[in-house]
C-alpha cells in the first residue's frame, strides 16, 4: 500500500494530524500548540499500539510520534505503520546523544523526519520553539513517501580502496534538509574514493549533526566528521556541517580546506547551505561541485547561483525522487542548475564529470 501527495514543494497550511505521546501533559501541549497555527489535530494516542488504531481509523496527513512509550515504542510503531498505514511521521525525540542514536534508527524505519523537543521529554521548552514545530509538521505532512525508499544505503564501491588522483581537486558542496538524511547516505555511499573534499551541510540540530557524521564515515570511502572551528580536510575527506551554526569556507591552500564555524541570527536556519556554498565559490579556484538534494524550503539556491558564478558545475535531486521538491525546485528556479539526476543518479553524476 502506498500513500502519496502531490504537494512535496509546498506545505500544507491545514493539514490532519494525529498526535502520539505517553505523556496526557504533553500531547495536550502538542496539540494545542499545533490547533493553535491551523493544524487540524483529528485523534491522539497514548502508545504506539493505540497510534495504529487511530491513524488506521482517521488517515492523517503526518504523525507525530514519540520515541519513548510503554508498550509499544515509537520504533515499533513508525515500522508497522509503514506496513500498515503507510503516513508521514515526524519523530519527536530527545535533544541528547542517546536521542539522536533512536532519531536515525526511526529514520531507516520510515519516520521522513525529527523535531528535537527542548527541555527534555516532558517539558514546557517545546512552546518555544511552537513555530518551528509548526513548520516541521506541515513539512512532513507534503512528504511523498514513495519517493522516500526506505532501504539501507549501499555499502561503499570500498572503503579502503586507493584513490583515484584527478589533474585538479575538486571541492563538493551538497545541501540537504527534510528527507535528506536517508538522501545523503545513499550518495555518499556511492561516492568512490576521489581526490576531492566534500562539505556537506544537513539540516539538523547539534548533537545530531556528530552522529549523521559517524553513520556517513561508516559506509563511505571518505573519511567523514563533523565540522569543527578550524578544522581542515583533505583529499578523500569530508565534514558535516555542525548544527547551531554555520559552515564557512575560511581558506583553500595546496589542495587542503579549512573551515570556519560563525553565527547568523539572522538566518531562520542553522546550519546554512548557502553560507557554505557563497564562501566555497569565494575561495576556491580549483574545480567546484553543487548539489542540491530533497529538503523543504529555498536554502542552497542563493549559494547554487554563487556557485554556478563561479563556474562550478551544478546538481539538484530529481522532483520524482524527492521525499520534498522544495530546495531542488529552489534552486532549478535559479537558472543556475545545469543538471537533475534521480538520487540513485547523482553521485555517478558527480563522478561523471570529474573524470
Amino acid at each position: 500500500m502506498s500513500r502519496t501527495t502531490d504537494r512535496r514543494d509546498e506545505t500544507d497550511e491545514f493539514p490532519r494530524a494525529v498526535v502520539v505521546d505517553d505523556s496526557p501533559f504533553m500531547r495536550g501541549l502538542i496539540a494545542d500548540l499545533l490547533t493553535d497555527a491551523g493544524v487540524s489535530v483529528v485523534g491522539e494516542a497514548g502508545d504506539g499500539e493505540e497510534a495504529l488504531d487511530v491513524v488506521a481509523a482517521k488517515r492523517p496527513d503526518v504523525v507525530t510520534m514519540d520515541v519513548e512509550m510503554p508498550g509499544m515504542g515509537g520504533l515499533e510503531a513508525v515500522e508497522r505503520l509503514m506496513a500498515e498505514t503507510p503516513t508521514p511521521v515526524l519523530m519527536l525525540s530527545a535533544h541528547t546523544d542517546e536521542g539522536a542514536e533512536v532519531t536515525f534508527k526511526a529514520l531507516d524505519r520510515g519516520a521522513v523526519d525529527f523535531f528535537a523537543k527542548p527541555g527534555g521529554e516532558v517539558s514546557t521548552g517545546v512552546s518555544r520553539e511552537a513555530d518551528r514545530l509548526v513548520e516541521a509538521v506541515r513539512s512532513v505532512a507534503g512528504a511523498d513517501l514513495d519517493a522516500a525508499t526506505r532501504t539501507e544505503p549501499a555499502t561503499s564501491v570500498s572503503t579502503d580502496a586507493p584513490l583515484t588522483e584527478l589533474d585538479d581537486p575538486v571541492t563538493v558542496i551538497i545541501g540537504a534538509s527534510t528527507g535528506g538524511p536517508n538522501a545523503v547516505e545513499r550518495v555518499m555511499a556511492s561516492l568512490p574514493a576521489m581526490d576531492c573534499r566534500i562539505v556537506i551541510v544537513q539540516h539538523m540540530p547539534e548533537a545530531f549533526t556528530s552522529r549523521f557524521a559517524d553513520r556517513l564515515d561508516a559506509v563511505s570511502a571518505y573519511d567523514v566528521r563533523e565540522a569543527t572551528d578550524g578544522a581542515r580536510i583533505g583529499r578523500g575527506e569530508a565534514l558535516v556541517a555542525c548544527g547551531g551554526s554555520h559552515t564557512r569556507i575560511d581558506s583553500y591552500r595546496a589542495g587542503r580546506l579549512r573551515v570556519k564555524l560563525v553565527e547568523d541570527d539572522s538566518l531562520p536556519i542553522e546550519p546554512a547551505a548557502d553560507v557554505t556554498m557563497r564562501s566555497a565559490a569565494e575561495t576556491i579556484d580549483d574545480p567546484l561541485v553543487g548539489v542540491i538534494l530533497t529538503g523543504m524550503g529555498s536554502d542552497g539556491s542563493e549559494g547554487i547561483r554563487a556557485m554556478a558564478d563561479a563556474g562550478a558545475r551544478t546538481l539538484a535531486q530529481s522532483e520524482d525522487t524527492c521525499v520534498i521538491y522544495g530546495m531542488p525546485k529552489r534552486a532549478v528556479e535559479t537558472g543556475a542548475i545545469d543538471e537533475v539526476h534521480d538520487l540513485d543518479d547523482v553521485a555517478g553524476a558527480i563522478v561523471g564529470g570529474e573524470t
